[in-house]
């Protein structure tokens, strides 16, 4: 008795370990499908997150303006991500776009410190959705105004949970108050000491533009120059190459910044991929159609 007591024993404690084995197993081959998947990926995304009080249509006339000068269209998904962290979608990747635009907007698109940290983690959350949902390896990544603190405060609290298997290859910023209103670098705000304090967090490997407007010596009408250049606080030194450019012209103050022509030539030039020499003539012609029209 004692014998088959055992038996039955042993017998239900493997019965235990197959139906526990047998989900692991599967979920394990899904895993690793997924992260077949991932590497195999060609697709390289640029993720814009737009400024306080901006909505995922933003980037319109930016976005139309860069895809003037291609003969790849880049297709454009809108992300917003409501208070409670759900997620609607406009836009639809194209099948064959590698390299597509996705605008990231929140409901709760206010200004301030604390909501910085909370869209942070809105944008959180419509990232682990994308990169689920779309599997690419690599991103750039683009913010205006507030947009560049929104990623720089990802950067250090939430990208070490994607690093593995996704890199960001670059980001740039514009028009981005690191610190906030305050003109006199010496007085750092609590937002800016805490980038400061947590920039090893930031990947070495990352490439880092940072542009601030020219509307006058001073600022772009909004913020400080001295409150953009801060960025080289957390960026310089810390990771791969991290250049300033200052952009002028007609479009130069806060709220025109996408629009400018040299933002726009900027991108065109370091966050996205070269076009072949058919591109490049007809941006050129673009160009100087441009031009024969307003000396016109």
């Amino acid at each position: 008795m004692h014998k088959n007591h055992n038996f039955k024993w042993l017998i239900l404690v493997l019965l235990l370990v197959v139906a526990l084995a047998i989900p692991g197993y599967f979920w394990m081959k899904k895993s690793n499908h997924a992260k077949a998947e991932r590497q195999k990926s060609l697709m390289s995304p640029v993720i814009m997150v737009p400024g306080s009080s901006a909505t995922t249509e933003r980037f319109n006339q930016l976005i139309d303006e860069l895809n003037q000068a291609t003969l790849n269209k880049h297709s454009v998904l809108k992300v917003n991500v409501s208070s409670t962290g759900k997620l609607s979608y406009k836009g639809t990747i194209a099948k064959n776009d590698l390299e597509p635009f996705i605008i990231v907007g929140f409901e709760n698109n206010k200004d301030g410190y604390s909501n910085i940290k909370k869209q942070a983690g809105w944008l959180d959350k419509a990232f682990d959705s994308l990169a689920h949902n779309y599997k690419f390896n690599n991103f750039k990544a683009f913010g205006h105004s507030n947009g560049g603190l929104i990623w720089t405060y990802w950067l250090e609290h939430y990208y070490a949970d994607y690093s593995n298997e996704i890199t960001m290859k670059r980001l740039m910023t514009l028009g981005t108050p690191y610190n906030f209103n305050e003109k006199n670098i010496n007085n750092k705000t609590q937002m800016l000491e805490t980038f400061i304090k947590n920039k090893k967090k930031i990947p070495k490997n990352l490439i880092v533009y940072s542009l601030s407007g020219g509307k006058n010596y001073e600022s772009d009408g909004i913020v400080p120059e001295s409150s953009v250049a801060a960025a080289k606080y957390i960026f310089q030194n810390q990771v791969k190459n991290y250049t300033a450019m200052t952009v002028t012209g007609a479009e130069a103050d806060h709220s025109d910044l996408p629009q400018n022509r040299q933002v726009i030539q900027v991108i065109q030039q370091y966050l996205l991929k070269p076009g072949n020499k058919q591109e490049k003539q007809l941006g050129q012609n673009k160009r100087k159609n441009r031009r024969k029209n307003i000396n016109k």
